[in-house]
C-alpha cells in the first residue's frame, strides 16, 4: 500500500529578529526567536506559545538546515512539545522549498496519536510581518 498525506495542522509561527551568532565553521548560525502564532486544522486548533527557537544553519551552498523546538498550546489546554527538522533549499530561480519532519511530544490520550504517528511539513513565509506557515501532514 503507498502512503497517503492527510493535513492535521496550518501554523502561522510569528518570529522575532534573528540572533546572528556568525561562521560556526559548517557554516552561518542564526537563532530565530518564537514569539506566538495560531494554529488551525481539521484535527488541532489552539496556540503556538511564546518561547522556543529555530537554530537555523545556512551551509555554503546556501541550503540552510532548520531545526526548532517549541510548544502548542490546544483550544482544550492540552500542551504538545514539537521538534521540527528539516531542509530549505535554494532554486535555481531563487526560489526556495522547504521540508521538515515534525515529532510531537504529549501526555495523555485525547491526542496521543502524534506520538505514534509519522509527520512531514512544508515551510514558507507567511505574508503580513515576521512570520512563517508551517503545514503538518501525517503519513497514512
Amino acid at each position: 500500500m503507498n502512503p497517503e498525506l492527510e493535513l492535521v495542522m496550518t501554523l502561522r509561527v510569528e518570529i522575532a529578529t534573528p540572533l546572528e551568532i556568525g561562521q560556526v565553521g559548517t557554516g552561518l548560525r542564526r537563532v530565530i526567536p518564537i514569539t506566538g502564532g495560531i494554529v488551525t486544522g481539521p484535527a488541532i486548533e489552539g496556540i503556538v506559545v511564546a518561547g522556543g527557537a529555530d537554530w537555523n544553519m545556512t551551509r555554503p551552498d546556501g541550503t540552510a538546515e532548520v531545526w526548532a523546538r517549541y510548544t502548542l498550546q490546544t483550544n482544550d489546554g492540552v500542551l504538545i512539545g514539537i521538534t521540527n527538522a528539516g531542509l530549505i533549499v535554494p532554486q535555481a530561480d531563487g526560489s526556495s522549498y522547504a521540508r521538515t519532519v515534525a515529532q510531537f511530544e504529549v501526555a495523555g490520550e485525547t491526542y496521543s496519536w502524534l506520538r505514534r504517528s509519522i509527520f512531514i511539513g512544508t515551510l514558507a513565509s507567511a505574508p503580513g510581518g515576521n512570520a512563517v506557515q508551517l503545514q503538518f501532514f501525517r503519513v497514512r
